[in-house]
């Protein structure tokens, strides 16, 4: 019995024994980034993030202030040009209206005496009963009375167009894209109450850093992709470039009109827009690395390359930089086109160490 006990224990320690050996053989490759070095301003194809909208959002607003009395808006609601969407009840308006039409009655109440009154003396200065002072008199009363006659006819034209302020009629065909008001609510001039998507067009607003912007060009054919819509590929072309940057994002504002639009698309979806710089010309012969794939110990500047074969390993490379552009550091000696080098974690990295792609 003592002999079988021996064996048991004997075989699990052997087990274990193995175990611990297949644990011990395991080890941890580290994951590395990489980039492979280019000439200055050699990358062609660059990728920018944007938003979709159409190419023409109209804020609707009222130009009078007042209470809201009818509201026909929805979200997502097809309006025709010219389409009643909202009023107001106008009440200051209509007082101001009739008031105009009071005024416009007494003006010509007034220019029909003064008529009266000219067509009297002048009938009494022709037979001689009446002075050339009060016939001049009398035709500039007339005058007077038609210029405020006039004038009345103008403030009841000004106020009719005031009352048309209290209205909202669809400006063009489009679609509803937000509802910021309701019925019963009272509003000012000028306030936005819903927004009208009324362009034909989808586009894709995005900023241009200004590393690049100088091979964006008005025309230019670019590949535009949804996050929302992975399966499928659309075309653009850059239809505005801002002469400018935008001081809120540091870039410069270009949008880009969809060639092939799709009713898929919708506003506000995220947009990675594509350009290829490949025919920009470029005559730059200088090496270039990431400042961060660049560092520095006892013997100089140096990188780790990145050495493909049965293992991957990352070999420490002496380099000698020239000037920090915008692009990184300038590569006068050490490394040539083509070649990968580590782009991250070079203080934990060793000379020799196999790594794993990431």
């Amino acid at each position: 019995m003592k002999n079988k006990t021996s064996i048991y224990l004997l075989l699990l320690m052997a087990f274990f024994s193995c175990s611990e050996e297949k644990k011990a053989v395991e080890k941890f490759v580290r994951p590395v980034k990489y980039q492979t070095v280019t000439y200055l301003g050699g990358e062609k194809i660059r990728s920018f993030s944007g938003t979709a909208q159409t190419d023409k959002i109209i804020n609707l607003s009222f130009r009078n202030n007042g209470i809201i009395t009818q509201f026909d808006v929805k979200l997502g609601q097809k309006v025709k040009k010219g389409q009643l969407l909202a009023k107001l009840d106008n009440v200051q308006s209509r007082l101001s209206y009739e008031q105009a039409i009071t005024d416009l009655n007494s003006a010509a109440s007034q220019m029909n005496t003064a008529k009266l009154s000219l067509n009297r003396v002048r009938s009494l200065y022709e037979k001689g009963s009446s002075s050339l002072s009060d016939f001049e008199a009398a035709k500039n009363a007339y005058k007077t009375a038609q210029q405020s006659h006039e004038s009345a006819k103008r403030g009841v034209a000004i106020q009719q167009e005031q009352i048309r302020f209290g209205y909202i009629n669809a400006p063009e065909n489009g679609v509803i894209a937000a509802v910021m008001s309701e019925i019963d609510e009272n509003v000012s001039a000028g306030q936005a109450v819903a927004t009208l998507n009324a362009g034909k067009d989808m586009e894709i607003t995005l900023g241009i850093p200004e590393s690049v912007i100088n091979g964006v060009k008005h025309d230019m054919l670019v590949n535009v992709s949804f996050t929302s819509l992975s399966d499928k590929k659309f075309k653009g072309k850059v239809t505005e470039v801002a002469p400018s940057v935008d001081s809120n994002t540091s870039t410069y504002p270009v949008r880009v009109t969809i060639t092939n639009p799709s009713d898929e698309i919708k506003s506000g979806m995220a947009a990675n827009v594509t350009f290829d710089f490949g025919d920009s010309k470029t005559k730059s012969t200088v090496l270039v690395v990431p400042a961060n794939a660049v560092g520095e110990d006892s013997n100089g500047r140096f990188v780790f390359l990145v050495e493909e074969g049965e293992t991957t390993k990352v070999k420490k490379q002496p380099i000698t930089i020239g000037n920090l552009t915008g692009d990184g550091f300038e590569i006068l000696s050490g490394l040539k086109q083509g070649q990968k080098i580590a782009t991250a974690g070079l203080q934990t990295l060793l000379d020799g160490q196999e790594v794993r792609l990431q």
